[in-house]
């Protein structure tokens, strides 16, 4: 039951990890909802820099996501 108690660790840690990270959150958001007809790939850039931001903010808390 170890395996599940680290689980629901991780999930805990989800809203300090998105905090830390929420300008690029937003930014992401709002490209992603700029347009009706969202097209693949059209918002990668901002998603990358999201995903950038939380692995940095889960490597300094020493958590993975």
């Amino acid at each position: 039951m170890e395996s599940v108690r680290k689980a629901k660790q991780r999930l805990r840690n989800y809203p300090v990890l998105l905090g830390k990270c929420a300008d690029k959150a937003a930014v992401y958001a709002a490209c992603v909802t700029r347009d009706l007809n969202v097209q693949h790939h059209i918002c990668d850039k901002e998603f990358k820099q999201f995903s950038e931001c939380l692995q940095k903010a889960a490597k300094e808390m020493k958590t993975k996501l």
